[in-house]
């Protein structure tokens, strides 16, 4: 199942900068901070323990799985043939993991860095400690605000920093990889930084005022109160919202002229807002227009007017309308700017005199300016190379007459970017000079699923190469929740475009690459839309030459393994190895359990099987774990992680058992001279949903791609050495 969205939107991140990461470096050792910095202090408090507590826990419980689950002895077994198997990969494992680092070392990126702006100071994140840096100064004169080591936390990470308005406090969440809750810190700040208060549980959280904070908590996934607390003299702590609809969860969020923070409350279709006046903090939150089945909508703030980002009206995507703070009714909002059908809102920032949207449209990013005055549009189309953007947003910077952000691909490392609002010119930033990608041509096509409907293929590969139809292809899928398929920059891609492999991604429906509209195609009792989408698209491939069943392989993760397991059910021969991360297999048991943390809020997305027999039907007829049957299936192997609360490792043990069954029936029933799929269950200690830290990730990485490469027979010392493959 999904990572949860951050904002209203699952389909769209209202960039916070630095909200969060959720792969990061292992932290190094940093003593020489600590020594030049020993007057932090830290006061000893009851919510620390708990916190170091739940640390040591998750640390030693790493060598104690087997008293943790209740398929114990099949945990076992799998394990032990795990480690059987990968016997086979080892040597190609340290290879792959070399070659990986040698290829993040020649295109270092920091698309991840955490770093914020705010009055004078830049706030960042670096080697474990957040630092503070007066703007023009010296990186000598940083200034250490906050150490993990400190707070013996060696395997924890900065995910979030929100600094109070006079900067009198700062904020930062801490998070593991071993789980998906986090810790907020508060530190005074002042000639001498004290940590003043741990908050355990915190998903977000904002300052209204100095030393007021307002944070939601999470529990079991879930997020449905959001509680205010003042720092100083007299702490005082107390609910102010509570969400009582299941389906439903809540997070915060500061507009950007800091005047309202708001409540947003969201199930997948729905949205309801409430407002907190800034300036009043301490009055009751004011609700901005009911929820209505199915309107989502989103608030901005700008001279006593709200601006409303919703599916309100026809056509059903998204527009910009406003309405005075004190007419907030539905009935009152005024349409602004409509988007073209089929086309997707990436994202969205407010400045003083302009509204900035990044859209997708055809296959392509645009930006669009929108001034706030007369209403008038000016739109420019990115770089053709760039699939993804990334922007960099400062909370307090409204006022800037400048819109920065990066832009990247699979294979392009991210490039910054600045649009200059008043003279709507594009400028590239580029500090140093940055490694140009000659070597790797990129189409963009479309392939005529089984209804008619045209479906974006995105497909990389080597320039000037010969046969392509003897190229290994590895394809990419996700097709769940409105979220487009994730196309950022992995160092890895360049690996597999140099030894010769084709990337395809598709952006089958259900995701949420063409609109609102491409995500209901591929929804509820739409699902098998995207399973006709990808059996289309890899045909497509194959007819026009890109490669071939034998060499083709098919990665994907999370919600992904819906489609990638139907796909391995209905048309197994279509691909030759499959790669899951932490995927969602067993649909049908998961969705007939209320009692799993995420199933009610699910159900919007694949209907609810329990109380309606069309969706029980429905779901059994493409559920991966329900149509296992005799037959030849791909290799496949499976990465799953002990502490996933998303998907459950029950369900992917299940599925793995039931797999080598019905492999092990067609064999002694059928096929005696056929070679018997490789299936490999690979359980991570730890570990939260496809959360992995740097090194562990890159082993895992490393891990994947060897079974890749020796399940299409293909060599793993640079060049491909497959007899067929050729290139120039």
């Amino acid at each position: 199942m999904h990572q949860k969205a951050k904002f209203f939107l699952q389909t769209l991140k209202f960039s916070i900068a630095g909200f969060g990461k959720y792969t990061q470096k292992q932290p190094h050792v940093h003593h020489h901070f600590i020594d030049c910095c020993p007057w932090i202090k830290m006061r000893k408090c009851h919510s620390f323990k708990c916190l170091q507590n739940k640390y040591k826990k998750l640390i030693s419980g790493r060598n104690i799985t087997s008293q943790r689950w209740s398929y114990t002895d099949l945990l076992n077994t799998e394990q032990e043939n795990t480690k059987s198997l990968l016997i086979n990969y080892t040597d190609s494992m340290e290879r792959f993991k070399k070659k990986i680092e040698a290829f993040y070392d020649k295109y270092p990126f920091t698309l991840d860095n955490l770093e914020i702006r705010f009055g004078d100071f830049i706030y960042y994140e670096e080697d474990g400690c957040i630092l503070r840096l007066k703007l023009g100064d010296d990186l000598n004169n940083c200034e250490v605000l906050l150490c993990l080591e400190e707070l013996s936390l060696y395997n924890a990470f900065v995910e979030r920093i929100r600094i109070s308005p006079g900067e009198e406090y700062m904020a930062a969440s801490i998070k593991t990889s071993d789980s998906e809750e986090s810790t907020c810190v508060i530190v005074k700040l002042g000639k001498y930084p004290e940590v003043e208060d741990f908050i355990p549980n915190v998903f977000s959280f904002e300052w209204a005022q100095d030393g007021l904070l307002f944070y939601t908590c999470q529990k079991n996934l879930r997020c449905c109160d959001v509680f205010r607390t003042s720092f100083g003299n007299k702490k005082h702590t107390e609910c102010v919202y509570t969400e009582q609809d299941p389906r439903f969860f809540v997070d915060l969020y500061c507009t950007r002229d800091r005047y309202f923070l708001t409540i947003n409350s969201n199930s997948k279709t729905t949205s309801e807002v409430w407002l907190i006046d800034c300036h009043q903090p301490w009055n009751l939150p004011v609700l901005v227009q009911k929820r209505n089945s199915g309107i989502r909508y989103h608030i901005e703030h700008r001279s006593n007017e709200l601006y409303i980002l919703t599916n309100y009206g026809e056509p059903a995507e998204y527009k910009l309308m406003k309405t005075s703070v004190n007419s907030r009714n539905m009935k009152n909002w005024q349409l602004i700017y409509t988007l073209k059908r089929k086309t997707k809102l990436i994202d969205m920032v407010m400045f003083k005199d302009h509204c900035v949207m990044f859209l997708k449209y055809c296959n392509q990013l645009y930006l669009n300016s929108i001034s706030l005055n007369d209403h008038s549009i000016q739109s420019l189309k990115l770089p053709a190379w760039a699939c993804t953007c990334q922007l960099d947003l400062q909370p307090q910077d409204s006022g800037r007459e400048t819109c920065s952000f990066q832009l990247s691909s699979p294979v392009h490392p991210p490039r910054n970017f600045i649009y200059m609002l008043q003279k709507g010119s594009l400028y590239e930033q580029a500090e140093k000079e940055e490694p140009v990608v000659t070597d790797c041509h990129m189409v963009r096509l479309e392939a005529k699923s089984k209804d008619g409907t045209s479906v974006p293929v995105t497909v990389f590969f080597k320039r000037n190469s010969e046969d392509l139809q003897k190229n290994p292809l590895l394809i990419h899928v996700y097709g769940a929740y409105g979220i487009d398929l994730n196309m950022n920059f992995k160092a890895e891609n360049r690996m597999l475009i140099e030894d010769g492999w084709i990337l395809a991604y598709c952006h089958v429906r259900g995701g949420g690459e063409l609109g609102l509209s491409w995500h209901a195609g591929g929804c509820l009792n739409n699902k098998l839309n995207g399973l006709d989408d990808l059996e289309a698209c890899i045909k497509f491939l194959h007819n026009l030459g890109f490669s071939e069943p034998a060499s083709t392989a098919l990665t994907t993760y999370s919600a992904g393994g819906i489609l990638a397991g139907a796909l391995c059910n209905s048309n197994p021969s279509l691909i030759r190895a499959v790669s899951l991360q932490a995927p969602f297999l067993d649909l049908l048991n998961t969705m007939l359990d209320m009692q799993l943390p995420l199933t009610i809020e699910e159900l919007e997305e694949w209907g609810d099987p329990s109380s309606d027999d069309k969706y029980m039907n429905y779901i059994k007829s493409y559920c991966p774990y329900q149509n296992l049957r005799p037959q030849t299936y791909p290799s496949i192997i499976i990465t799953t992680y002990e502490n996933d609360q998303r998907v459950p490792i029950r369900g992917i043990l299940k599925y793995t058992q039931r797999l080598r069954k019905v492999i092990m029936d067609q064999r002694f029933n059928r096929d005696h001279g056929k070679k018997i799929p490789n299936i490999i269950l690979d359980v991570q200690a730890g570990g939260s949903h496809a959360a992995a830290l740097w090194e562990d990730s890159i082993i895992e990485v490393a891990k994947r791609l060897a079974f890749l490469y020796q399940e299409l027979r293909l060599g793993d010392t640079g060049p491909l050495t497959n007899p067929h493959f050729k290139t120039s």
